[in-house]
């Protein structure tokens, strides 16, 4: 398995690189259940997740028979007690009064603990079961971290970049690991996408969404998403335009910004001095509207670059698409 890639429903079409592989002692399962602890923005605080079937795809059985899903929100001020974690137990097919139920109560406890101490937003156990010796065990866990508040788990943001630094060395330093990881050391968020040619500078998930959308729609396909954020300045714009043109695919570069908190000109200034250190044979396509916007047009248009200014959110994508489609 090392050094090959791993691709599975949870990975893109590429897979994922396999660096590492733990070996764990062997059990002999009994039963298996589904138990996840979740971060939902609908209750406002974290909510329990339990199927009395586990070892299979939860999305497909939530989807064909909601019913074996049972959801309930855990309230911050008194974490799981006693009385929610048996209930939940019961769910998961342990009897009350028996040793497996009061294990299994235990574990669910302890998990949320875990939850919290490490700023999870994700703790999946599928499956959660028992063995035929009569013990309760996590056979296998996802769990997924806070990025806001990684600065408080530093064994956490180490094995990251751990991971991180050997994916890299290994895919090499253009590739989607690689500008990911350099995007998020500038306070940038990237994601690569697997099969595009248009390069995205956008600010706001909301606008980057519908900026791709608008791209699908012209028949075009987006390379990455990558959001600048409200707080962006002129280098971060500058480190945005390099990791776009490190990326070999891209035949276009899409700029699409709405300037509430941000500042167009700065935007402006940010792609010119980028252009003006590094030459670059893709056509850049810009719409700036808001804080400043028309200053920021102003900068564009006698910076004497080949940057096109576009005038709406239509215009920027299906430009961009034509140009990238002659490339």
């Amino acid at each position: 398995m090392l050094g090959n890639h791993l691709i599975t429903k949870q990975t893109t079409p590429s897979g994922i690189l396999v660096n590492q592989v733990m070996v764990a002692e062997a059990l002999d399962i009994q039963r298996e259940t589904y138990f996840a602890i979740l971060m939902d923005r609908g209750s406002n605080s974290p909510i329990m997740v339990a199927c009395k079937e586990g070892g299979m795809d939860i999305e497909e059985l939530a989807k064909n028979r909601p019913n074996a899903i049972i959801k309930e929100p855990i309230d911050l001020t008194t974490s799981v007690t006693d009385e929610q974690a048996s209930r939940f137990a019961k769910a998961l097919g342990f009897l009350p009064q028996t040793k497996l139920h009061k294990e299994a109560c235990k574990q669910i406890q302890k998990l949320y603990k875990m939850f919290t101490a490490l700023d999870c937003v994700q703790v999946e156990i599928n499956p959660f079961g028992e063995t035929k010796d009569g013990q309760v065990v996590c056979f296998d866990a996802k769990l997924s971290f806070d990025q806001n508040a990684i600065y408080r788990q530093p064994e956490v943001h180490q094995m990251a970049s751990e991971v991180e630094a050997i994916e890299v060395a290994a895919s090499g330093p253009n590739s989607v690991t690689a500008l990911e990881a350099d995007a998020t050391q500038y306070g940038l968020n990237y994601i690569g996408l697997s099969d595009g040619d248009i390069g995205c500078i956008v600010n706001g998930a909301g606008l980057a969404m519908a900026t791709m959308d608008l791209i699908h729609y012209h028949h075009g396909k987006p390379a990455n998403f990558l959001d600048l954020g409200g707080s962006v300045t002129q280098p971060q714009v500058e480190r945005a335009f390099d990791i776009l043109t490190r990326d070999g695919r891209i035949k276009c570069i899409l700029v699409n910004i709405f300037g509430g908190i941000v500042n167009c000109k700065t935007i402006a200034e940010g792609l010119i001095s980028a252009l003006k250190k590094k030459v670059v044979n893709i056509p850049v396509v810009v719409r700036l509207e808001g804080n400043n916007a028309a200053e920021a047009h102003s900068l564009i248009c006698n910076s004497g670059l080949e940057l096109y200014a576009a005038k709406s959110l239509e215009e920027v994508a299906s430009v961009a698409v034509r140009k990238a489609m002659k490339k």
